[in-house]
C-alpha cells in the first residue's frame, strides 16, 4: 500500500474538481486528484456537452422545417439519428483534452484513476494509495435518480448517462420527468422525428415562474410532444421497443423506448463519510455557508453540496473553497446571484428570485418591470418575438430577474453581474446597447421601470414646463 501525502486532495474530477485542482496546482499548492470513472465527469460526457450539441442537431432540423416566414420555402429535414449522435460524440472528444489526465498532469497534478474511500478524518483509500491530505475536498457530483418503480428493475430504460449511446432514432420515446432535462431532450428528440411523451407527477418545468414556463411548454405541444402532468407513474413493464407505463390514475402510455428524466442524487454511496465524521443529508453532504462538511478539514462543492446542481455552480464553489483553503481567507458562497437556463427553444433563464418568492419576501417594496421580445426590433426581424423578460426589483436594484425567449441564456449575463455586484437598475439604464439586438430587452426592462416615475409624474412635468419657460 502506498502511502502519499499532499496539500490539497480532490475527490472527483468532473467541472468542480478539475477547476479547484488546476487553480491549486498552480498556485503551489501541491494537489492529488482521484477520479474512478471519466474525467471531465458528468458534465463532459453525459450532460451539458452531449445535450446541447443534440440540441444544435435538432435545432438545424427544426429550423429546415420552418422557414417558410422568413420568405424561404419549407424543406424536410433529413435527420440521420445515427450522424447526429456521431456529432455529438465527436464534440465530447474535442473538448475533452482540456479535462484530460495528461493536461492535469503537465500542470503538475498528480492523478489517480480509482475512487475513493475515507478510512479515518484526513485519509482517503484509492485503490492501492492512501492519501493523508492537509484538506480534502469531495466533488464526486450526482447521479441520476432512478425511482423505485414497480417494474423498472426489469425493463429497459435510459438516464442521461446512457442516452447518448443510442444509435437507432427511438420511434417514441417515453420521458417520466419534466424538469429541465426532461423538457430539453424532449423537444430535440421530436424535431429530430420522433414522437414524444413527458410524463410528469406534479408540473412540467415546476420551480420556473409559471408565467414563462407555459410559454416553453406551449411550443413543446405546438411541436407535437404530448406532456402529461398530475400524473405519478404506478408500474413499467414491456420489453426493449415495446413498453408500458401505467400511471396511478389508470392512465396507460406506449412508447419504444424510455428516458427516466426524475431527478439526481448525490454520489457519496462510495466514501464511507463516516469513517470521516462526515454527516449527509437526503441531497448530500451537509456543509456550512463556507461549503466545509463537519469534518473541518473536508468541503464539498458543486452537486454534492446539495445545492443548486449546475456546471457553473460547481466552478463558483471551487472558487469560494479554494480562497479558504490555499489562502486561510474567509470565503462563503452565495446563491443570489447564480443563474439556471433551460436551453429549450425558447429558452427559460433564471437569476434570484421568482416574482413569487420577491412578493413572499418583500411584499409591497417590490416592484415588477417587463419588456416584451414583440418590441425588440431585432427579434421581430428574426421572427423570434415569442417570450419576454421580467424583472423583480426592490429599492432600485433587481432580486430577480425571468427571461424567456431567444438566446435568453446569453441576456441572463448582465443580470448576474449586476446581481454580483449589487448594481442598480439606473446602472443599467444608463448602458448603451447596441442596435439592433436581442441584449436590448435588458435595457428597455430598465426603462419600463422607470417610465411610469418620469412619463408619469406630474411634479416633473411642472418642473418641465417651468424650464421651459424661464430658461432663455
Amino acid at each position: 500500500m502506498a502511502k502519499i501525502k499532499t496539500d490539497l486532495l480532490v475527490i472527483g474530477a468532473g467541472s468542480g474538481g478539475l477547476s479547484l485542482a488546476a487553480g491549486a496546482v498552480q498556485m503551489g499548492a501541491d494537489v492529488v486528484l482521484l477520479e474512478g470513472n471519466r474525467m471531465g465527469g458528468d458534465c463532459l460526457n453525459f450532460g451539458c456537452v452531449p445535450s446541447k450539441a443534440l440540441i444544435a442537431s435538432a435545432n438545424a432540423a427544426h429550423g429546415q422545417a420552418n422557414t417558410a416566414r422568413l420568405g424561404v420555402a419549407n424543406a424536410v429535414p433529413q435527420a440521420d439519428y445515427q450522424a447526429v449522435m456521431a456529432h455529438v460524440a465527436d464534440v465530447i472528444a474535442q473538448i475533452a483534452p482540456v479535462d484530460s489526465q495528461e493536461r492535469f498532469e503537465q500542470l503538475g497534478v498528480r492523478v489517480i484513476r480509482e475512487f475513493g474511500q475515507f478510512i479515518s478524518p484526513t485519509e482517503v483509500r484509492a485503490g492501492e494509495h492512501v492519501i493523508t491530505a492537509r484538506r480534502i475536498v469531495i466533488a464526486t457530483g450526482s447521479a441520476p435518480l432512478v425511482p423505485p418503480i414497480r417494474g423498472i428493475e426489469t425493463v429497459p430504460h435510459l438516464t442521461n448517462e446512457t442516452l447518448f449511446d443510442l444509435r437507432e432514432k427511438p420511434e417514441h420515446l417515453l420521458i417520466i420527468g419534466g424538469g429541465p432535462i426532461g423538457v430539453e431532450m424532449a423537444q430535440a428528440h421530436r424535431r429530430l422525428g420522433c414522437d414524444v411523451t413527458i410524463i410528469e407527477a406534479a408540473h412540467a418545468l415546476g420551480r420556473d415562474d409559471p408565467e414563462l414556463s407555459a410559454i416553453v411548454l406551449d411550443t413543446l405541444r405546438d411541436e407535437g410532444v404530448e406532456i402529461v402532468e398530475d400524473a405519478k407513474v404506478a408500474s413499467i413493464r414491456g420489453g426493449a421497443g415495446a413498453i408500458v407505463v401505467e400511471t396511478k390514475g389508470g392512465h396507460i402510455f406506449n412508447g419504444s423506448h424510455l428516458l427516466v428524466a426524475a431527478g439526481r442524487k448525490a454520489n457519496i454511496d462510495r466514501l464511507n463519510l463516516e469513517a470521516a465524521g462526515i454527516e449527509a443529508t437526503s441531497s448530500g453532504v451537509r456543509v456550512d455557508e463556507r461549503l466545509r462538511s463537519t469534518n473541518r478539514r473536508v468541503y464539498a462543492i458543486g452537486d454534492v453540496a446539495g445545492d443548486m446542481q449546475f456546471t457553473h455552480v460547481a466552478g463558483y464553489h471551487a472558487n469560494v473553497v479554494i480562497r479558504s483553503i490555499l489562502f486561510a481567507l474567509p470565503s462563503r458562497g452565495k446563491n443570489a446571484h447564480l443563474p439556471h437556463v433551460t436551453y429549450t427553444d425558447p429558452e427559460l433563464a433564471q437569476i434570484g428570485m421568482t416574482e413569487v418568492q420577491a412578493r413572499e419576501q418583500h411584499g409591497d417594496k417590490l416592484t415588477i418591470a417587463c419588456f416584451d421580445y414583440d418590441e425588440n426590433d431585432r427579434a421581430i426581424a428574426t421572427r423570434q418575438t415569442s417570450g419576454f423578460i421580467k424583472v423583480m426589483v426592490v429599492r432600485g436594484r433587481p432580486v430577480g430577474v425571468s427571461i424567456v425567449g431567444a438566446q435568453a441564456g446569453e441576456a441572463i449575463g448582465l443580470w448576474a453581474l449586476a446581481l454580483a455586484n449589487g448594481l442598480k437598475m439606473s446602472q443599467i439604464a444608463a448602458m448603451v446597447a447596441p442596435y439592433p439586438t436581442l441584449g436590448e430587452i435588458n435595457k428597455r426592462a430598465a426603462g419600463a421601470y422607470f417610465s411610469p416615475r418620469l412619463f408619469d409624474n406630474p411634479m416633473i412635468k411642472r418642473v418641465v414646463r417651468a424650464i421651459q419657460y424661464w430658461v432663455p
